[in-house]
């Protein structure tokens, strides 16, 4: 490893050459109490900038070691040490002059999730920062005297007061801290007392727009129905009430814009933890939910569907079933099929995002088309074998069919953005009225042994392209090698950084998992096992890159089974 005085001297010898020249800069260098790396030189001004990290032994960090003992802290210390980063590069950004990207100073900037990124990584031994930096330059001639500024004035300033503990507001540390631990208790909650979610009294649950995530204010805080209230006592917040949903099928009705959406989209973004402030702090949901809808358009996999679709016109064997162009109906049925075998242990599902024909079928509607004329078995005549046989809740958003009561367990009339409990009253209607026929077929849960053969790195020309390249869009989609792979309708994706990690896994798994040896569940696990026991290392080309964060098992599910390729 080198020094900083010999980093000085690289600087001033390459002053004014060319901007290849810069890459001579790579490698590390020992800044005092902390090491930096130089692990990618940008190939011109106006490229992506290069990508450093700094490390930072514990024992000069001054962290206490309860603040990184375990997962659900560690990765709450390493958010709130992102978002301090950011603070001061924020402070610092293009303070160093020059054309292009020339003295950019940026890292990953967090949204209302506590998720796990690349950006700031603790171990065992020391805290890892990664971040983007644009080299400067005078057109395509290197500035070294800038770069000197950054990294003998700037940058040390940045690390000294994101990264140590001595120069962090103990207060608003320990509180990020504290608010992890009491959010890991509501989960640990959830999971003995048999529920599956839990929305504390008080809770701001309206977004700011529908391009803005932050709470919106002058909403009407959320109110648990009496009947549902229960208490928990946390570890630092104390006793706090809320609205407990059980196991089973909870059914949400209610008029337009009264909250039935908002609540569920609450509960679906409650599998990650939130920031304070967010208003969902003590919205907890089992962290295996998966979000279910019709997705018109789709591709399916050699998925057994036949629980919900069979003995179709054209004789398709929905057993073993594929199509470059599902149906609403299909995909939905596919997507339910795919959140078992990711083993979740909640469905959330929205009437106005669903395939109709998917969910139900009313009295006048099977008299008219008779049962021998329909291939489709409606989520209607199925969720209740879902949960009795499979253990899987479901949490529904209807407004047009009054079928689904007759299966609801617990059924909430939201009433201007407060929820009220009518199950006793919607019981007492039901035995007034006939429930609707019911004939589903015999309910049998797939076997989940799909072997699926691709591979990545064959471009459509038949030549080689650079080791499965990845271009990212937002939050929209990724490509591998042109192959692109659709996630717009995969909603409880809370960043791009995630989607930006799902391609490098996707990719690992086609170049490495998926050969035609093992089965998806097999695959997935796998991937997962690798990530866990070695991190990101293995699924980047030469250097762990700012810029990724980690997606559940759900959506690396999720992405596989839209992967075309």
């Amino acid at each position: 490893m080198k020094s900083s005085s010999e980093l000085r001297t690289l600087l001033r010898n390459i002053d004014h050459k060319s901007y290849p020249a810069y890459k001579s800069l790579a490698g590390s260098y020992q800044f005092g109490n902390y090491v930096l790396s130089i692990d990618h030189v940008q190939g011109d001004p106006f490229a992506s900038p290069s990508s450093l990290h700094v490390e930072v032994p514990h024992k000069d960090a001054g962290f206490p070691a309860a603040y990184y003992d375990r997962g659900y802290v560690r990765t709450a210390l390493a958010d709130y040490l992102t978002r301090r980063m950011e603070e001061q590069f924020s402070a610092y950004n293009f303070k160093a002059k020059g054309s292009g990207k020339s003295g950019l100073l940026a890292i990953s900037r967090c949204g209302q999730e506590v998720l796990a990124r690349t950006a700031c990584e603790i171990t065992a031994q020391k805290i890892i920062v990664r971040f983007h930096v644009g080299f400067p330059a005078f057109g395509r001639t290197i500035n070294a005297g800038e770069l000197d500024r950054i990294f003998f004035d700037f940058l040390p300033r940045c690390v000294e007061n994101g990264c140590f503990m001595r120069r962090q507001n103990a207060a608003r540390l320990k509180a990020a801290i504290d608010l992890a631990e009491d959010q890991e208790e509501i989960r640990r909650y959830l999971r003995a007392n048999r529920l599956v979610a839990f929305v504390a009294n008080g809770a701001v649950l309206p977004r700011k727009s529908g391009v803005s995530d932050l709470p919106l204010g002058g909403s009407v805080p959320f109110r648990s129905p009496a009947s549902m209230e229960i208490s928990i006592v946390l570890p630092h917040a104390g006793t706090i009430s809320g609205m407990a949903v059980r196991r089973g099928i909870t059914l949400i009705v209610g008029g337009g814009y009264h909250g039935k959406s908002t609540l569920l989209e609450a509960l679906q973004m409650g599998v990650y933890n939130h920031i304070a402030g967010d208003g969902r702090e003590y919205v907890i949901t089992d962290d295996t939910a998966v979000k279910l809808r019709a997705e018109d358009g789709r591709c399916i996999r050699q998925v057994d569907i036949s629980m919900f679709i069979r003995d179709l016109p054209n004789k398709k064997d929905t057993a073993c079933f594929s199509t470059e162009d599902a149906s609403g109906s299909t995909s939905q049925a596919a997507g339910v099929i795919e959140g078992i075998e990711a083993g979740s242990g909640l469905f959330l599902i929205d009437e106005d995002t669903s395939a109709t024909n998917f969910m139900v079928r009313d009295e006048f509607m099977q008299q008219v088309v008779s049962r021998s004329q329909e291939p489709i078995t409606p989520f209607l005549e199925r969720a209740r074998d879902l949960y009795e046989k499979s253990g899987i809740s479901t949490i529904l958003v209807a407004g047009s069919s009054g079928a689904f009561f007759y299966i609801a367990d617990t059924i909430l009339q939201m009433d201007c953005y407060r929820p009220v409990d009518i199950t006793e009253h919607v019981k007492k209607l039901c035995k007034e009225h006939t429930a609707p026929r019911t004939q589903a077929p015999d309910f049998a849960v797939p076997s989940f042994d799909r072997i699926l053969r691709a591979s990545v790195g064959e471009s459509s020309r038949g030549g080689r392209n650079d080791r499965g390249k990845i271009k990212t869009f937002g939050m929209d989609s990724f490509s591998i090698d042109r192959e692109t792979v659709d996630m717009r309708y995969v909603e409880q994706l809370a960043d791009s950084e995630q989607l930006a990690a799902l391609a490098h896994m996707l990719r690992y798994a086609l170049e490495h998992a998926l050969g035609g040896q093992m089965t998806v569940r097999q695959a997935v696990k796998w991937v997962y096992d690798t990530l866990e026991k070695k991190g990101w290392e293995p699924f980047c080309a030469s250097y762990v890159p700012c810029g990724l964060a980690k997606p559940r098992i759900q959506e690396l599910y999720a992405c596989l089974n839209r992967y075309r390729g």
